[in-house]
């Protein structure tokens, strides 16, 4: 509000008290708005407190704590024997704001979107009681700085779960918790690359892990994917001494194949030969639609040259932000010191929370109830894209994992994919979006999880009819 006394005109001041608080923080913020704003200026003597009191209807108090605190800012100065004044030199008023810079979208939200899960309102119950009773009866490291490896309780709920459920056998104190993958790889970089230094990349592959490590300074190569996975001789041409490789052996990303156990041991006696390390990023091990989730690559490694990542995102929920890597001996002081130099220890009662569910049963119940969901979801998305496309999407459907590849026929144009996508007014990634090395035919990674089946059936009929639309004879 405005000053309101009309009465004490002489002494009116350009001043706007506003917002919540109480009557000298207002009235502090408001005088040195107008201080910093150049309406009030240096050197200018301020009214008497008792006056400025009964002009603004404030209690005398109020304004002489509000004077007291302007002095502590430094914009103000006490004359003995003649008031309060403007302090005489201040900082240059300030220009407008301008505009804030428009950031890169996030991720979409709508059917085919990558990265979304459900809320399953069962799981969310044991989480939030989960998170009460953390909270209740806290652990009294809470209130101090701690691990830079994160919550003990869920480094061994963690260490449990992978050995129990991917085959691999690891320490709790090797486990590092992570705001998600993405921390986890930039760590990794920083810690393991050098300004300059190659290492493989699937192609196609995931682009968000290739900014990453792009962003460190690495050099990623591009090792080609074929059905068989990463192509190992591939890379050992391309940069046999490359310092790293980054593969998702388990369901690559984006097309959906595993990697065959010929190429498993032949990427881990390349590392072993050229001292190089694996990471292996197991981003939806959990939902496997053809039995039980398959032994990971960090499980095989006899020789420790595999950095295992996996992530809550996808089972629970990406607002989680909490993933993990599990890391070789070797690797551990340094990666943990990168750790606790970027943001000194991962929040603690969440994270809790989290191992109490896998503790306790809640988070295989859960994944046992999604993994039947996305199924569903799978299916529903496969079989439609068929008909509506008249067939002529291919449509690999995945024994695992939450999105899908559909491949347009080869022999369109540069850009019919991109005008297609648009047609069909879907979110979906093209294929050709996750090349380093252009060509063969371009597609759409249609993620299925976390979408309403009515939204999903849709989005499937407007994409295959937009392909029919394209791909119509003249």
């Amino acid at each position: 509000m405005t000053t309101n006394s009309a009465k004490a005109a002489p002494l009116e001041l350009p001043l706007l008290l506003e917002g919540g608080g109480s009557q000298s923080s207002r009235l502090h913020a408001g005088l040195r708005a107008a201080i910093l704003g150049g309406r009030l200026p240096a050197g200018l003597r301020l009214p008497a407190s008792r006056a400025l009191a009964e002009q603004l209807g404030l209690r005398r108090n109020a304004v002489v704590v509000a004077y007291e605190q302007l002095l502590s800012d430094g914009l103000a100065e006490a004359r003995t024997g003649a008031g309060t004044f403007v302090a005489p030199h201040l900082p240059p008023a300030p220009a407008p704001a301008a505009p804030a810079p428009a950031l890169p979208a996030t991720a979409g939200q709508g059917a085919f979107a990558l990265g979304r899960t459900h809320p399953d309102p069962l799981l969310l119950n044991q989480f939030s009681r989960a998170l009460r009773r953390r909270l209740a009866a806290p652990d009294p490291a809470h209130f101090g700085y701690g691990d830079p490896r994160g919550s003990l309780p869920l480094r061994e709920a963690v260490a449990a779960h992978l050995a129990a459920t991917r085959g691999i056998a690891c320490d709790p104190g090797q486990v590092l918790v992570t705001s998600g993958t993405q921390q986890a790889l930039r760590l990794c970089a920083e810690t393991l690359l050098q300004p300059g230094d190659a290492l493989w990349m699937e192609d196609p592959g995931y682009p968000a892990a290739r900014r990453t490590f792009e962003a460190a300074g690495a050099r990623p190569v591009p090792v080609p994917v074929d059905a068989a996975g990463l192509d190992v001789a591939a890379g050992r041409q391309r940069a046999p001494a490359a310092r790293l490789a980054y593969v998702t052996p388990s369901h690559q990303f984006p097309t959906g194949v595993t990697m065959s156990m010929a190429r498993r041991l032949a990427l881990l006696d390349w590392a072993r030969q050229a001292g190089a390390w694996v990471l292996e990023d197991d981003y939806d091990s959990e939902f496997r639609y053809a039995g039980p989730p398959l032994t990971a690559l960090a499980g095989i490694d006899a020789e420790a040259r595999v950095i295992y990542l996996g992530t809550f995102s996808k089972t629970l929920f990406p607002g989680l932000r909490i993933g993990y890597a599990v890391l070789p001996p070797a690797l551990l002081p340094r990666v943990a010191a990168a750790r606790a130099v970027a943001d000194r220890f991962p929040p603690g009662p969440m994270a809790d929370a989290v191992a109490d569910l896998l503790a306790g049963g809640g988070f295989a119940a859960h994944i046992r109830r999604m993994r039947s969901r996305y199924r569903a979801a799978r299916d529903l998305v496969a079989a439609t894209l068929a008909q509506a496309s008249g067939g002529l999407l291919r449509v690999a459907v995945p024994d695992q994992g939450l999105h899908l590849l559909a491949t347009l026929p080869e022999g369109l144009p540069p850009g019919a994919a991109a005008e297609i996508r648009a047609a069909a007014g879907v979110e979906a990634w093209l294929l050709s979006e996750t090349r380093v090395t252009p060509g063969g035919p371009d597609g759409f990674v249609l993620g299925y999880s976390g979408h309403a089946p009515a939204a999903l059936k849709r989005a499937a009929e407007r994409l295959g009819a937009a392909v029919r639309a394209s791909c119509a004879p003249p």
